[in-house]
């Protein structure tokens, strides 16, 4: 499909030609929106104008939707120049900085990234090592090590090219693109490993260029010698110590005093790459007819040590006189001939020399074709010669060359693994470069590919034209102590040892520079806390710290002194940081983001998969034990990121991973209601939020993470009165305000807040609303309306009653924690004490299934379980409680069972006077809520029959229990409804309907005394109510109240099930008053109602 974008220019005109409805009101453009956008803000001003005229449709909105002119001028200007490459060679200082412009980047493919990456990946391996493979693995498997390593790198780099090609990569190379793809905890944890990995490779090519140095170009200048025969290898270590870290220290020298010229001798230290190689094919061709000499000395089938004698047999003649040799001295005691006491395997075998280097045409690739590993301080072999075995004296030994590792396959994977590497640094220049997302992978691939072709002919011609014992010869000791890959390059070893000597060098100055900036990189991203300090550096922006630290870390891998052992060290990173650019590149591809279009189209998940499974064969295969290590550390590093570091979103692929798996999980989950085994409580928690907009009652979360233990879905949903064109900021700052107590209280979910012209339909709307799919809340947590007997308003309790409506026809469980105040908080331990249930009626089991989720909490953890039950009269209560305990033991729940015998008993005195007052006060704040109008129309004494004394008298009293009710509202201490801020709505009570209890006593008395003083309940109980079930329900509310408070007054906790609302709206009032009565008394009290459904089973 091909895309056409069009771009509309206006011709010049007149102003009169512009259309009136595109001006503006007052005729001239708004010059103040858009002037943040032009590139010049000396612009013609009649322009400007004309330009706004055009559009004026469009001019309230310049601000944040900027002209396509102005945002393809910023565009232009853009330039991401890489940290530590231009701009220490272009600034000297801050103030220099801001009035220089940077120059537009202007590399190409050759100059950027193929010579650059050749540098990189050539080194010291290749000079010092790639022979010595060859010798104890044998070309075929060495052949196996190059493919299996440079397929490593090839597959790394396809994927490097497509997430490279995906957008500009600024500064920080492989980093940025690990953590733009990964996302900050495995960018930081590849970052560092990374890091490390640079880090440690400077500390390589040190120990190479100082092996070289020590060992070819002025042997003389050890300091330590040896005493001890056997005590080379330790002396040759300490020796490397001192120099390695005279060399570190002289490098860091120069890379903090002048970067510059560390760039400038790039070339350099390449060029002499370049004629190393070289020399080495000139002398493989040359030795097809030419073979160089070097001869080496056979004593049987061993091969001797050639610096330690000058003449490679046992006896010289000197004047017809036949004398013993250096050799023979090294093998034997002083003395003649005759009388010499001699080795046995010396006197046994005869000493031979053979060429060491036979050429191309000699079949010496037949004898080198199969491995021959070594043990430590094994003698070198030739197969073929004739050889007797015989004992020989330990100290002779160092006459012979032997090995000074053990070998194996997996070792020399680990060893010339970071022959490989450097493949990154074509990306960590995109900054400098004319074109990056061409350049990056053509130049990438390319070098990999002569690289790996080197690599391939370097092994066959090895293998073709040395002798296999002088292959295996790590430091050429049967070669008069020359670099074995000397011997064969033409016209001079030195060729070879200069070279390599100086690209080495280059190599751990390049290392030395890139490092310290990577770490820089990483701390400017403020993702890992403890790094912030190597953020800065001097004016220039040179990393001070962070080269301090990269020295001393350097410096360890020089106390290691071993190049063998340093280099599987730095595989490990390196590898690690390869395994996860595929990682980072599958993932992206998978997930087929909109985001991901790279210019790069040769790749495929698979082939990162593949990238991946070998990044993470070749750890294990090089070192199990290096591979778990780096992998902790990385490990280690993701863990505190993602808990200490810094929130980033960076469009990064676990996040989209994340949304991936949440919407397979959500259409899984929408296939059927979750089974019983699976149930758990799903929260809406309803919050109410004062004036200020903050939490007035935070122990309502508390009690949520406590019943969660920080697992499965919270939603903390508010509802704030208004218009939400008008009210949007403050929803934000109400949303704010929530998620900062949730963070406080350690509530893990999610928060929602609506706007609506009444709470009461805003917390409908969060009821219906809130959560996704499968994943919607099961159950709904509120607080108690306090203070609803002293308001007079009937919004504080209805918005309550309202609510539980709601949830019961939505078939949502709920829990009303009463004196929450009263409530643990999560830094509080409870002992001791019960918790005790009352199991009334049964739900769904919601009342056994939430002791032992809260006893899964802390708080709550060394509280016991009671639970009690209700018997009446005709019921079994032994029975009962046999049952009730077998119930709960295959439930699983340990608990204390109690049955409570309720028996039948009159109605008490207490009972109709707390009815009669409930009644009392419903009818009086009816009458107080009515107009004048109307109340004066209710009370009329002439509709009622009263005398002037008895009208009088009752007014004296409504305005008495008037002001008593207002008294009792304000002495509350801030204790308001849940939701009260609404709109009043109209409240109609006709006086007919109203229906009071009246009982026989009472109104027996009201007939003997008619004429005694004035009751204010005789005018609310004239109309007799018929229905005794409100004395009912006080007296059920009364004598549950009695036997709840005897057994559980103590309790920490107290669960009973909450009665329904009744389904006549017109009894509202005194279901809150039922529902006083029966918590009356208890410090802490939960509420609850199920859901409709089973929550809790006995099976498996």
């Amino acid at each position: 499909y091909s895309f056409c974008f069009t771009v509309i220019i206006f011709p010049p005109a007149s102003p009169g030609e512009c259309l009136r409805f595109f001006c503006s009101p007052t005729g001239h453009g708004n010059h103040k929106e858009d002037s943040p956008f032009l590139s010049s803000p000396d612009s013609d001003g009649k322009r400007n104008d004309f330009y706004d005229r055009n559009l004026a449709l469009f001019e309230e909105e310049l601000d944040i939707r900027p002209k396509v002119s102005s945002l393809l001028s910023r565009l232009v200007s853009y330039t991401s120049i890489t940290q530590g490459a231009k701009e220490h060679e272009e600034e000297e200082s801050a103030e220099t900085s801001r009035r220089k412009t940077p120059k537009s980047p202007n590399m190409g493919t050759l100059m950027g990234v193929y010579l650059p990456c050749l540098q990189n990946i050539f080194g010291v391996i290749l000079f010092l090592r790639l022979t010595w493979i060859v010798g104890m693995a044998g070309i075929i498997q060495s052949l196996l090590i190059v493919i299996m390593c440079c397929s490593c790198t090839m597959l790394t780099a396809i994927s490097m090219s497509a997430i490279a090609t995906n957008g500009v990569v600024p500064a920080g190379g492989a980093y940025f693109m690990i953590s733009r793809s990964l996302g900050p905890e495995f960018g930081g944890a590849v970052g560092l490993c990374f890091y490390l990995g640079t880090t440690f490779a400077s500390a390589m090519y040190i120990l190479g260029a100082i092996e070289i140095f020590l060992k070819y170009l002025v042997p003389q200048a050890a300091i330590f010698h040896s005493t001890d025969p056997l005590g080379n290898d330790s002396t040759l270590l300490n020796n490397m110590r001192v120099y390695g870290s005279i060399c570190l220290s002289l490098m860091a020298v120069v890379v903090f005093v002048g970067v510059k010229y560390v760039n400038k001798l790039a070339s350099l230290f390449l060029a002499c790459v370049i004629i190393s190689i070289v020399s080495i094919y000139a002398g493989a061709v040359k030795s097809m007819t030419h073979p160089p000499e070097f001869p080496i000395c056979m004593l049987g089938n061993r091969t001797l040590v050639r610096d330690r004698f000058d003449v490679c047999a046992k006896t010289v003649v000197r004047g017809n006189v036949t004398e013993p040799s250096q050799l023979w001295d090294r093998f034997c005691l002083p003395g003649n001939l005759s009388t010499a006491q001699c080795d046995d395997y010396f006197i046994q075998n005869n000493v031979t020399e053979i060429q060491g280097i036979p050429g191309l045409g000699s079949g010496v690739i037949r004898d080198n074709m199969w491995s021959d590993y070594l043990q430590k301080g094994e003698i070198l072999e030739k197969a073929g010669l004739q050889s007797v075995e015989a004992h020989s004296p330990v100290e002779n030994f160092l006459n012979y060359v032997s090995a000074d590792i053990a070998t194996s396959f997996t070792l020399l994977v680990g060893i010339f693994f970071p022959s490989a590497t450097g493949i990154m640094a074509g990306s960590n220049r995109s900054g400098d470069l004319r074109d990056a997302q061409k350049s990056i992978p053509v130049g990438t691939i390319l070098a990999i590919t002569t690289t790996s072709l080197v690599y391939l002919s370097s092994v066959v011609l090895f293998g073709s034209c040395i002798e296999g014992v002088v292959l295996r010869d790590k430091f050429g000791d049967a070669v008069h102590k020359n670099l074995v890959v000397g011997t064969l390059s033409w016209p001079s070893p030195w060729v070879i040892v200069i070279g390599s000597f100086f690209s080495t060098v280059g190599a751990g100055l390049q290392s030395l520079t890139g490092a310290p900036r990577l770490l820089q990189a990483i701390a400017k991203d403020n993702i890992i806390p403890f790094l912030r300090v190597f953020g800065h550096g001097k004016t220039n922006g040179e990393p001070t710290w962070a080269l301090l630290l990269t020295g001393l870390i350097a410096e360890l891998g020089i106390l290691i002194a071993s190049l063998d052992m340093v280099a599987p060290i730095l595989s490990m990173f390196f590898l690690m940081c390869y395994l996860f650019v595929n990682l980072a590149c599958a993932v992206q591809t998978l997930l087929r983001t909109p985001n991901w279009r790279p210019r790069f189209k040769y790749y495929h998940w698979t082939l990162s998969f593949l990238g991946m499974s070998m990044c993470l064969a070749l750890m294990f295969i090089s070192s199990w034990y290096y591979a778990i290590v780096a992998m902790g550390i990385a490990g280690m590093i993701y863990k505190y990121i993602e808990y200490q570091g810094a929130e980033k979103e960076w469009g990064d692929g676990i996040r989209g991973l994340s949304l991936s798996a949440a919407r397979y999980a959500l259409l899984r989950l929408e296939a059927g209601p979750p089974h019983t085994k699976n149930w758990r409580p799903q929260l809406l928690v309803l919050l109410k939020l004062d004036e200020d907009l903050h939490v007035k009652y935070p122990r309502l979360l508390t009690f949520a993470s406590q019943l969660k233990a920080g697992k499965g879905l919270t939603i903390v949903g508010s509802a704030i009165q208004g218009n939400f064109l008008d009210s949007y900021g403050e929803m934000q700052a109400a949303e704010q305000a929530i998620k900062n107590m949730m963070e406080i209280e350690r509530v893990k979910g999610f928060c929602q807040v609506v706007v609506a012209t009444k709470v009461r339909e805003g917390v409908v709307h969060l009821i219906q609303s809130c959560g996704l799919g499968g994943m919607k809340h099961n159950t709904v947590v509120m607080g108690w309306p306090y203070g609803w007997r002293q308001s007079e308003d009937p919004r504080a309790w209805k918005t309550f009653i309202n609510t539980v409506r709601c949830t019961t026809a939505a078939h949502l469980a709920l829990m009303v924690p009463k004196n929450v105040s009263f409530y643990p908080s999560n830094h509080e331990r409870f002992t001791d004490g019960n918790i005790d249930v009352w199991w009334i009626v049964h739900d769904g089991g919601m009342l056994m299934l939430l002791p032992f989720l809260l006893k899964q909490h802390k708080v709550w953890k060394k509280c016991k379980m009671r639970i009690f039950t209700v018997a009446q009269m005709d019921d079994n209560s032994i029975q009962m409680k046999k049952d009730l305990a077998t119930f709960l033991y295959q439930l699983r729940i340990e608990a204390e069972v109690e049955v409570v015998e309720m028996h039948d008993s009159d109605i008490s005195a207490y009972t109709y006077e707390r009815t009669l007052m409930m009644e009392q006060r419903s009818q009086m704040l009816r009458q107080m809520r009515l107009s004048t109008t109307e109340r004066q129309r209710e009370v009329g004494c002439t509709r009622l029959g009263f005398t002037s004394y008895q009208t009088k008298d009752l007014h004296n009293r409504v305005t008495v229990l008037q002001a008593q009710l207002v008294k009792d509202r304000h002495s509350l201490v801030r204790m308001g409804s849940l939701y009260s801020d609404e709109e009043e709505e109209p409240v109609e009570v006709p006086p007919q309907k109203v229906q009071m209890t009246w009982t026989r006593e009472k109104h027996e008395a009201e007939k003997r005394n008619p004429s005694g003083p004035f009751n204010a309940s005789r005018l609310f109980f004239l109309p007799l109510a018929r229905d005794q079930s409100n004395v009912r329900r006080m007296h059920t509310a009364v004598k549950l109240n009695e036997v709840i408070v005897n057994r559980s007054h103590d309790a920490r906790l107290v669960l009973l099930n909450m009665p329904g609302p009744p389904r006549n709206t017109d009894g509202d009032e005194n279901y809150m008053e039922f529902l006083e009565v029966l918590t009356e008394g208890l410090e802490r009290v939960l509420l609850v109602r199920g859901g409709g459904r089973e929550v809790i089973t006995i099976y498996s």
